[in-house]
Order: C-alpha cells, then sequence, then structure tokens
C-alpha cells in the first residue's frame, strides 16, 4: 500500500526544465492559455504530427522518470531524519508521501473492500458526456470553455479538470470531460460549491439549450495507471469503453495489470477507470496518438510486444460490447 501511495505521488513532483510537465498536482494549472472559442476538429490534426509528438512524449517521460528519482531520493532523506530524530513513523516521511493535511486525511482508515483492491481509493473521477445541438457547437465551446476552467481555478471547489474533448469519429457532437475529486467528500464539496456560485444559474441555464442529453458516471482509477498530469503533446486521443459481463471486472484487472507493461512500449496512455456508480460493469481506457495512421501503426506494433497478445485472448471472453471514440482536445484541455 506504501509503495503504490508513493508512486501514485509522483504526479505531484515534476522538475521545471520540463515545459510539457506541469509543476504540480492540479489539473488547473494547465488552463490558463486558452484558445479560441471555435470548437476543435479532427482537421486541426496535421497528418506529418508524428515526430513531434514523439519528441514531446520522449520529454515527458523523461521528466517522469525524474520526478520518481526525485521522490525517491526525498523518502530515503527523510527516512534517515526519522531514524536520527526517533521520531515515530507519521513524521517527515507522512508529510512527504501524503504532502496536506486534507490528503493525509483522506488517506486515513481506507477499508479494504472490493473497489480498494482495484484502484486508487483517493481519487474520484467523473465522466461527463454532452450531446450537442449541432448548430450549438460553437456556442457550447464558448460557453464551456470559459466556465470549466473558472470553476477548475477556485481552490476551495477541490476539482480538477482532467480534460475536454469533442468526438470526431463515433457519436459525433459528443464532448466528453473527465473531473477529478478527492474521493466522494470532495466530490459532494465541489456540486456544492460550484451550484453556489452566483453565475451557476445563468450557465446551466444556458447549458440546456445547447445540448440534448448529458450522461455522467462516477469512476476510480484502477490501481495499476494512475492518471497522467496536465501535459501538451498534441495529437488526437482514442477513448476505448468496454461493458463487461458482471462479475469479471477483478479478472480483467488482473490481465490489464500484466499486459499494459507491454503496450506502454509502443503507446501512450491517459488512464483507465472502472464506472462505480452510472454504467456499471464499464471500463473507460483513454490513449493519446500523434494522429489517425500513428494510431494504426502502434496498435500494430503491440502485437509483437510479448505479453499483449495473451492479454487480449484473456479479456475478450470477459466483454459484452466495446466502443471506441476518437477524440480532439479543447482548446482549455489541461490533458492535450
Amino acid at each position: 500500500m506504501l509503495a503504490r501511495r508513493v508512486c501514485a505521488n509522483v504526479r505531484n513532483t515534476f522538475p521545471a526544465q520540463h515545459p510539457t510537465i506541469a509543476p504540480s498536482r492540479s489539473f488547473a494549472a494547465a488552463t490558463a492559455i486558452l484558445g479560441p472559442a471555435r470548437s476543435p476538429a479532427l482537421a486541426d490534426i496535421t497528418p506529418d504530427s508524428a515526430r513531434s509528438f514523439s519528441e514531446k512524449q520522449k520529454e515527458f517521460r523523461e521528466g517522469l522518470v525524474t520526478a520518481q528519482k526525485q521522490k525517491e531520493q526525498q523518502e530515503k532523506e527523510a527516512r534517515a531524519r526519522e531514524q536520527e530524530s526517533g521520531k515515530k513513523k507519521g513524521g517527515a516521511l507522512s508529510s512527504l508521501i501524503y504532502g496536506t493535511p486534507e490528503g493525509r486525511e483522506l488517506d486515513k482508515d481506507i477499508e479494504r473492500s472490493f473497489s480498494q483492491v482495484l484502484a486508487r481509493g483517493k481519487y474520484v473521477h467523473s465522466i461527463v458526456f454532452h450531446d450537442v445541438k449541432p448548430d450549438k457547437v460553437d456556442e457550447y465551446t464558448e460557453l464551456v470553455g470559459s466556465w470549466y476552467p473558472k470553476m477548475a481555478s477556485i481552490p476551495e471547489n477541490k476539482v480538477h479538470l482532467v480534460g475536454s474533448w469533442r468526438t470526431e469519429v463515433g457519436d459525433c457532437n459528443m464532448f466528453v470531460h473527465i473531473w477529478e475529486y478527492q474521493r466522494y467528500e470532495g466530490y459532494h464539496q465541489s456540486l456544492h460549491n460550484i451550484q453556489s456560485h452566483a453565475e451557476f444559474p445563468a450557465f446551466d441555464a444556458k447549458l440546456k439549450g445547447l445540448i440534448t442529453s448529458k450522461q455522467t458516471s462516477l469512476m476510480q482509477e484502477f490501481s495499476f495507471w494512475p492518471t497522467t498530469p496536465p501535459r501538451q503533446l498534441g495529437g488526437l486521443f482514442e477513448l476505448r469503453s468496454y461493458t463487461l459481463h458482471p462479475g469479471n471486472l477483478l479478472e480483467w484487472e488482473t490481465h490489464w495489470r500484466r499486459g499494459l507493461k507491454a503496450r506502454r512500449e509502443v503507446m501512450e496512455g491517459v488512464g483507465a477507470w472502472f464506472v462505480q456508480i452510472g454504467d456499471l460493469n464499464t471500463v473507460h481506457h483513454l490513449w493519446q496518438f500523434a494522429n489517425l495512421e500513428e494510431r494504426k501503426v502502434r496498435r500494430e506494433q503491440s502485437w509483437s510486444v510479448e505479453g499483449w497478445g495473451e492479454t487480449v485472448h484473456k479479456t475478450v471472453p470477459l466483454i459484452q460490447t466495446m466502443k471506441s471514440r476518437i477524440l480532439i482536445p479543447c482548446s482549455w484541455s489541461p490533458v492535450a
């Protein structure tokens, strides 16, 4: 459990010399740079973007390795100080691992329930699907593009915007948003704070006139795949959604834990979540590619990596339905 929390907290420490990596855990940090209100489109992705994407990807991954080494060194020094001072556990090392008092409080008394076996219990994520009226897409982009970053930038709201995307292949005119909260207490607090904002009624009324439907599910990260911190690699995203046969989630996690190492050698993952409230027995995987051709190449390369074929063989029988969406990041999305 301790090692898992330490690895997860790598997302909290990123060296300043890597411009594509956010300096802190807060997803709101990347929302200051906003583009035009025009809705994102697949046509924005250039066919020759693979080289630039690979360079940014390499820089980002090197930053993660550097952050991991820094975190390990901090922990080593903290242990040494604790041994010298004779302090009990919960001193300097605890502060390094858990960060803020709020974070330490959230990690107390975590029950070993089924979901805790699968998930990192500190975070709850929501995935929100907005089906936007075709003639209201740009108006929606302008409205949400000004409201979401504002809400994510208010510390008291206790919410991070992971990212916002528009679907270009599959469910066109669908916008997908992923938010991060500190457990369910943070989710309730965020809803309360945002809906109590003086400008919320006007925003909500206008939003309802732009969409035909809204769907929300509450999810948790798989313990083996923490959600990426903010980054700007470019390219496009693929959201793969799987509906599993009831009772197979733990087996799915076991096989994917082994197969992910093989997949990550050739593909860039963003996150993996399983739904706890909403569309039950659903798993979402989010990947990032330079363009559609690179997606094809990378997926084909996966089959040459040892372990991937076995993962597919073991997981396919667990699936009822599966769906793929190609997403383009919005200008305000922290992960893009």
